[in-house]
């Protein structure tokens, strides 16, 4: 990398290519007006498909630790005239800068497996819930606990009970879930803060 800065874990990849995207946006709680955090996104394709949906009166927060990630969203955004992505370099097992409860809802598609694997789900489970409004949603996608590839090595796959348990500790109840590809599950929790 031209920066000199390494590059994390699994950036450069996406799931979007794996899942059925009919199925996650009719079953994702994000509709026209919605702010939105899309958390360790990439190159921000799971962004770029959100911005379609919250449309002019809504915001996505782009949010990543890959540099090159991060240019490359907001060269995308430059080129197309989006307004409503805003990209951020943050670390999410740090502090994210964006306000406390200011997000109706946040996706961390294919990510909560490599913060487990660093030992840092926790952390990122605890940031995300002050961040999302009270009564916000937390929108999970991982990998089945099937053999790959596509996806991570088997030892670090969670499997539907291992997310559930894991969120649930931090405050958020299980919604739904719901199979949105060969891969993938979606797992969605809602903020049970009082």
């Amino acid at each position: 990398m031209t920066d000199g800065q390494k590059k994390p874990k699994g950036a450069g990849k996406s799931s979007f290519e794996l899942i059925n995207s009919d199925i996650l946006m009719e079953v994702l709680p994000v509709k026209p007006g919605s702010v939105v955090l899309d958390l360790a996104c990439g190159k921000g394709i799971y962004s770029m498909f959100l911005s379609e949906i919250v449309g002019d009166t809504g915001l996505i927060y782009a949010v990543d630790l890959w540099e090159e990630g991060i240019r490359l969203i907001g060269k995308e955004i430059e080129e197309k005239n989006i307004t409503n992505i805003l990209p951020l370099l943050d670390d999410a097992t740090a502090q994210i800068e964006i306000d406390d409860y200011s997000v109706d809802v946040c996706l961390m598609a294919t990510v909560l497996h490599d913060f487990e694997e660093m030992n840092k789900s926790g952390a990122v489970i605890e940031q995300v819930k002050t961040i999302l409004k009270p009564g916000g949603y937390l929108a999970v996608i991982e990998f089945k606990k099937i053999d790959g590839p596509p996806g991570p090595p088997m030892k670090i796959r969670l499997a539907e009970d291992d997310t559930e348990k894991m969120v649930s500790g931090y405050g958020f109840k299980k919604v739904k879930i719901v199979d949105i590809g060969e891969y993938n599950y979606l797992m969605i929790f809602k903020s049970i803060r009082s």
